[in-house]
């Protein structure tokens, strides 16, 4: 696996950035490409570890050392096809995953770990480049049809898999593009979205079909699904969390997934810009450190926001791995994105309190008050504790709530009458399996909001139960990889 030695030969490298005042003047990416020399060099630093606890890291169950492997080797299309047989888009992972695979890497232990998701983004990168990744249509048809929900990357995913099966599948998005939030949540300058078409082609290429503008039960009829012999949903969880607090509802308040896609649409050409959902020559408070938040971030300071400033009611984490969080589990440490260096003040142990309006009723402020969390004795949750004599007052003409979200929206699963748990998410069996025999759901429309990896591995995972309930058995892979061709 790699170089036999080659973790102490060699250090981890990062990929680089453009400068920041070069950067934040547009919406592209804006990471260097390393020379082949230096991720050469990086695939050689994954060592012969035995059990390599990267792959338990990776919901999508990535064959990690075998494309570290090639890639050392210069067997660059040998590592698409590796990377492939397990990922349908590494693409969008190789830009956007938090890379748990890293954090459960057994060289992580004592040395900064593999650089696994940069040489997962250049191995998919140098496919495009190469024209490896070709369109590759089923050899023949079954005569079943399978509607997709939603066309973010548990919906793609799905999708892909079940036409590799030989089904005819539609997939229908509510948008006017597809993506999901790929498309309409994540910045340009993290994924710019010709990343998505040129996937969407090749996709659309291999039969399957897409409808976009159309919402089932708005201007599509549920009654139209029963024509499908499966239904996959995957709409995504999109209920946003709120703050109730006094002046919540002010002009200038606005979730995150308001501001974002907004900005994406005025990238995008597909919309004029709104005063109101735009930073420029504002006082701009996100409030909520996750990646939404960073997102706001950076797109507030492309905006041209006068000051942004980032609130998050939780301590500051370490900036190492603690006891609380040993390796191979994911380390709650302090996370510094490319946003937070462009521009940022950041505050921990603060809880806003109140919005405060100007004489026309708009947004000017806000307070707030710093706070503590204690453990009790019996062990219990820790306790949320104000800080005495520590009000103050910020001035903020834009408030970004960025608070993740707690669950899908109910209606279309209400008018299917699909089963949902106490957060709305629509309940499905090991199989991915609703209460309807022959409706499915995968995704952060059944487990919530989470990792586009899991999103990956549940439309992956939903595709081979789906084409087992219509065949009788399935030879789409879980996990593991399969023999099917992979693009």
């Amino acid at each position: 696996m790699g170089k036999l030695r080659g973790f102490m030969e060699h250090e981890r490298v990062n990929e680089q950035n453009v400068a920041v005042q070069d950067r934040v003047k547009n919406y592209k990416e804006f990471t260097v490409t390393p020379s082949e020399e230096t991720l050469q060099e990086q695939g050689a630093r994954c060592m012969d570890c035995g059990v390599p606890f990267c792959h338990s890291g990776c919901p999508l169950g990535n064959m990690i050392p075998d494309f570290n492997d090639a890639v050392y080797r210069n067997e660059w299309e040998k590592a698409l096809r590796i990377l492939h047989t397990t990922n349908n888009f590494p693409e969008f992972t190789g830009r956007l995953c938090p890379a748990p695979c890293e954090a459960a890497c057994v060289l992580g232990i004592i040395n900064p770990p593999v650089s696994i998701e940069m040489i997962e983004k250049y191995i998919v990168e140098r496919g495009f480049k190469e024209g490896w990744i070709k369109a590759v249509p089923p050899e023949s048809r079954t005569g079943k049809t399978v509607a997709v929900i939603g066309s973010g990357p548990a919906g793609l995913a799905a999708a892909q898999q079940l036409n590799r099966a030989g089904h005819t599948v539609t997939v229908f998005e509510r948008d006017e593009k597809v993506g999901g939030l790929l498309r309409y949540g994540i910045p340009d300058f993290k994924m710019e979205k010709n990343v998505i078409d040129r996937r969407l082609a090749i996709l659309e290429e291999e039969g399957i079909l897409f409808e976009m503008g159309v919402e089932v039960g708005k201007n599509m009829p549920v009654a139209d699904l029963e024509a499908f012999d499966a239904v996959v949903l995957c709409g995504g969880a999109t209920i946003r969390r709120r703050l109730p607090i006094p002046g919540a509802d002010l002009p200038g308040v606005v979730q995150a997934m308001d501001f974002l896609p907004k900005s994406n649409r005025w990238v995008d050409g597909l919309t004029e810009v709104d005063g109101a959902l735009h930073a420029g020559n504002k006082n701009v408070v996100v409030i909520g450190g996750g990646d939404t938040g960073s997102d706001c971030i950076g797109t507030s300071n492309r905006q041209g926001a006068t000051s942004v400033t980032n609130f998050e009611i939780m301590p500051k984490p370490a900036e190492t791995r603690t006891e609380d969080h040993p390796w191979p589990f994911w380390p709650f440490k302090l996370k510094t994105t490319s946003s937070h260096e462009e521009g940022i003040h950041r505050e921990w142990s603060i809880m806003t309190k109140e919005f405060i309006a100007d004489d026309k009723g708009h947004l000017k402020g806000l307070k707030t008050v710093n706070v503590r969390w204690e453990k009790p004795e019996d062990g219990g949750r820790p306790q949320l504790i104000e800080e005495a004599n520590s009000e103050k007052e910020w001035p903020c003409e834009l408030a970004l709530l960025a608070l993740g979200f707690t669950g899908p929206e109910p209606t279309l699963a209400e008018r299917l009458g699909l089963d949902q748990d106490e957060r709305t998410n629509v309940k499905g069996n090991e199989k991915y399996q609703t209460n309807v025999p022959h409706i499915f759901t995968a995704g952060d429309m059944r487990r919530g909001q989470s990792l586009i990896v899991w999103a990956i591995s549940e439309g992956r995972e939903a595709a081979h139960h789906v084409d087992a309930f219509l065949m009788g058995s399935s030879k789409l892979p879980i996990k593991e990889g399969g023999d099917l061709p992979n693009g």
